[in-house]
């Protein structure tokens, strides 16, 4: 199982919308840290913000406004909210 945080920028609308990003629900945070796990893979698009997603172990991941990204299933991390965040997400 792959442990890599997928960072797609900037993609495409007709990406988005085959995906239906456009009608998951939406997460909001103010800037903050701190530690999360993922018991299921979760795709998310941000709309806001700024994060340093580091996995245990691992190297940290700059995601930003305009950023589809897919974290894997099992993995934990520490997430370092740097400006406030808005996003589209989606487990499974």
């Amino acid at each position: 199982m792959s442990q890599d945080i997928q960072v797609i920028p900037n993609p495409d609308e007709a990406e988005l919308a085959r995906l239906g990003v456009r009608s998951w629900p939406i997460w909001s945070k103010e800037a903050s840290e701190f530690p999360w796990s993922y018991d299921e893979r979760e795709q998310c698009f941000l709309l806001e913000g700024e994060v340093d997603v580091t996995p245990d172990g691992g190297n940290p991941v700059r995601i930003q406004a305009g950023d589809l990204v897919t974290f894997p299933q099992g993995m934990s991390c520490h997430w370092r909210i740097i400006k406030d965040v808005r996003k589209h997400y989606q487990f499974g």
